[in-house]
């Protein structure tokens, strides 16, 4: 895995990206805290429990508004891992995709143990929150996938028959990785879905979603983001199934006024790459934040994973202050995600003075340890 090109910072590039990651990382928990009440729910039964126009605002879930599934959980980790290899790479060692998956193993841990373990000094901060350890409808292939130590690859990727969209749904943070090249965003994303989701159509879905993020990061527009995406895919053998599915995307903003059957045209079986073509689709014609998820939301298919997908493209697209306002108060776990957020940023733009092989910030140790 390459190295990041080392960008120069100014001020006003410090805060337009640091309110991009808050944007795509809340943009994505709020998507899905807004989907998770109806996932797989059919339409008649959304309007049926919500009114005719369907699921419009936040609803109750696991017990009150505003809570999050096992996508925003597994997102925080990718994000916790993208740190974490950062810090390790001070000793030389630079294999961002074993560092993501001990940070998935951590998440796994979340979901048996009842609390932190404190004794654990090599969790860092991220695993001490216990909110996160609410265990919310995790999948089969995911709790399989990093069920032991054994890293899924490429070459053996772990459940190589799952299609469906969860590593997907936590692909977002690498698209900010904006200091490096696009093919090496792709490549990582592709290497860390196989450590869950190893069918190609999953393992692709993945990469073109981060390099999406990574192209609206970098202040692309995106139809433009898709294009470039599609560019970049089309090298990778097996990719019909991910570039159809966003040039239909594409295609299908210019069918008429959208409407939750075509989201569910689009949405097809709920895998990998409908999830994708679905919401590349409500980012695109989205009136505004609100009016995007809401539309990806109400369909018959997962429709946490739609939102989450959908959150993390018009965060990253338009950044934290375009977000619902009434829904950010509900959001659960929100003081964490923009903690963790602020400290990616920092991390990504700031790095060199935060810890060197030589010396290093004994309190961004104690967060994100190098073991």
């Amino acid at each position: 895995m390459g190295a990041t090109s080392g960008a120069v910072w100014g001020r006003a590039e410090q805060q337009d990206f640091r309110g991009r990651v808050r944007g795509t990382l809340l943009g994505a928990a709020i998507g899905d805290a807004l989907g998770a009440p109806v996932d797989s729910l059919d339409l008649d039964a959304i309007r049926t429990a919500h009114g005719p126009e369907g699921l419009t605002d936040l609803a109750p879930g696991q017990g009150r508004r505003g809570t999050v599934s096992h996508h925003t959980q597994l997102t925080l980790f990718t994000v916790d891992g993208l740190i974490r290899a950062q810090v390790r790479r001070d000793t030389g060692a630079w294999h961002p995709p074993t560092d993501l998956h001990r940070a998935y193993l951590r998440w796994a841990a979340t979901q048996r143990d009842w609390g932190p373990d404190e004794r654990r000094a090599e969790d860092g901060w991220l695993a001490r929150e216990e909110w996160l350890y609410a265990r919310r409808g995790p999948t089969r292939a995911l709790l399989l996938g990093l069920g032991n130590d054994v890293m899924g690859t490429l070459e053996r990727p772990k459940n190589p028959g799952e299609a469906g969209p969860e590593a997907v749904a936590r692909s977002a943070p690498f698209g900010l990785l904006v200091g490096w090249e696009p093919q090496l965003v792709v490549q990582l994303a592709l290497e860390c879905a196989a450590q869950t989701h190893g069918h190609p159509v999953a393992v692709l879905s993945a990469g073109a979603y981060a390099v999406i993020v990574h192209a609206l990061a970098r202040g692309e527009s995106l139809d433009g983001a898709v294009q470039s995406t599609l560019a970049l895919l089309t090298a990778r053998p097996g990719h019909e199934p991910v570039t159809t599915a966003l040039q239909r995307a594409l295609g299908a903003v210019r069918q008429g006024l959208p409407s939750p059957a075509r989201v569910a045209e689009l949405a097809g079986e709920g895998m990998a790459d409908g999830l994708l073509s679905a919401a590349v689709y409500c980012a695109l014609v989205g009136e505004d934040v609100r009016h995007g998820l809401c539309l990806a939301v109400n369909q018959p298919g997962p429709s946490a994973a739609a939102g989450t997908l959908t959150g993390g493209l018009l965060g990253a697209l338009h950044g934290e202050t375009a977000l619902p306002p009434a829904w950010l108060p509900d959001l659960e776990g929100r003081p964490t995600i923009l903690e963790l957020a602020d400290d990616f940023a920092l991390e990504m733009t700031q790095g060199p003075a935060l810890h060197t092989p030589a010396g290093s910030a004994p309190g961004w140790l104690a967060r994100y340890p190098r073991a």
